[in-house]
């Protein structure tokens, strides 16, 4: 049978351009559906402009701190339409660079929204299009949960966007998300309140990190309410009202809600195509990425894995050679390393301690904490915590953790060598950059336990 497409995707974010660009450039011909915005949430919505508002919120730190290295660079000022208008412009630029990408290939792009007609045909308006295989790369979308007022509150699709920033605001949610949001509206001088109906945020990192920057972000002004369950919202004037289980009120101009990511798949028309749903609406794929029906695969956000950028794109990538190039790759979700754009960062690679506990008989912990450097000078108490945890069999170390400054930009190479085996002794017989932070991995003798 002769198809329109030997490949059509659905969803332009990271994994679905790397997969159509990828495979347009093996020969297949292909076609590539998007109905918001090229690049996906990460560039328009997520890493990119969070990382540029984190930088922004930063300088205020900076400022304070340059008075004790002698600058005296008088009354500072903040225009959050500046930072709102070079954002936007910035973003504009790499959605054209996005359109390149596919362009150059030769993929066809149509923005607009598409959805499954059947398993082999995709219809975009009255237009249908028949595609041999088919990839879903939709992503994901902020979940809010249903309570009185939930219509009064906004997500992180709408935080980059505000027109205003605002006095004060309350961030309700525990993951990376909140959590850098908090650290952002901080250091721009906002009043803010973070709330979690756990007892402690960041569930899943190691618990040493997440008790670490909870202590870090009260020290930079942030209200962390845990055990703080929202109840109700009500809009008053200009004010927004909380409300939480144990009585509470807060009040704010803004409440931003951080309460997770849900697998974009009520708009694709899968059921028209059989398509097979999982338990938090993730399509359900095999290790190639393959879902119930054979030409119908889909990567992302969207398989509800790993939501990160870099692993979307690495799935992207085993789609195009494994369907194009005769291939059989897939991805490890092994020692993914990861950060968090908090202040100060966290950098991650590998099992916490709990897990690490249960997987190794002889596990050895080192770890170490202390105040940068950089901050001696000046009255900023903003410290740094390293940790290595090691096999005591092997001697092979399996997780780094960090929270200080640079610690993505740190753990990274690090996360390289958890990848190749490496093991204490090479950690301890390499020699450290002084005066680094980055040293002290290398410098950990005594073990914490």
């Amino acid at each position: 049978m002769s198809y329109d497409y030997d490949l059509f995707v659905i969803g332009a974010g990271s994994g679905g351009v790397r997969a159509a660009r990828m495979s347009a450039s093996l020969g297949a011909k292909v076609a590539i559906a998007e109905e918001r915005y090229l690049g996906g949430t990460c560039v328009n919505v997520g890493c990119i402009p969070k990382k540029l508002f984190v930088y922004g919120s930063h300088f205020s730190e900076e400022f304070d701190e340059s008075t004790a290295y002698g600058w005296d660079i008088g009354a500072a000022s903040f225009d959050w339409q500046t930072l709102l208008a070079n954002k936007n412009r910035e973003i504009s630029r790499l959605n054209d660079i996005y359109r390149n990408l596919l362009q150059s290939p030769g993929v066809e792009i149509f923005e607009a929204h598409a959805e499954l007609a059947d398993k082999h045909h995709v219809r975009i308006g009255s237009n249908v299009y028949s595609a041999d295989k088919i990839l879903i790369a939709t992503g994901s979308w902020p979940a809010v949960p249903e309570f009185p007022g939930n219509e009064h509150v906004t997500t992180s699709n709408d935080a980059f966007f505000f027109e205003q920033l605002p006095e004060r605001v309350i961030v309700v949610g525990g993951g990376y998300i909140a959590v850098e949001f908090a650290g952002i509206y901080a250091g721009l001088g906002v009043d803010t309140v973070l709330l979690y109906r756990g007892p402690l945020f960041l569930r899943g990192f190691d618990d040493s990190v997440r008790e670490f920057v909870r202590d870090q972000l009260r020290e930079k002004g942030v209200n962390v309410c845990f055990d703080a369950s929202v109840t109700k919202v009500e809009r008053v004037g200009s004010a927004k009202i909380a409300t939480t289980s144990d009585g509470l009120v807060y009040e704010a101009e803004e409440i931003l809600y951080a309460t997770g990511r849900t697998p974009l798949t009520a708009s694709c028309g899968l059921a028209k195509a059989g398509v097979k749903l999982g338990s938090n609406s993730e399509i359900v794929v095999n290790s190639h990425y393959q879902t119930n029906v054979p030409n119908i695969y889909a990567i992302g956000d969207v398989i509800d894995r790993a939501q990160l950028t870099p692993v979307a794109i690495a799935e992207g990538m085993c789609i195009a050679y494994n369907l194009f190039a005769g291939e059989s790759r897939c991805v490890s979700y092994a020692d993914v390393p990861t950060a968090v754009f908090c202040q100060p960062n966290i950098g991650t690679v590998g099992p916490t301690e709990a897990e690490a506990n249960q997987l190794y008989g002889n596990l050895h912990v080192y770890e170490s904490s202390f105040r940068p450097l950089k901050h001696t000078l000046s009255h900023n108490q903003e410290r740094s915590y390293m940790k290595l945890l090691v096999d005591g069999d092997s001697d092979r170390v399996v997780a780094v953790h960090m929270v200080g400054g640079d610690a993505g930009e740190i753990v990274q190479g690090l996360a390289v060598a958890i990848k190749a085996g490496a093991t204490k002794a090479d950690f301890d017989s390499t020699i450290g950059i002084h005066p680094t932070a980055a040293e002290e991995f290398v410098t950990m003798r005594d073990r914490a336990r």
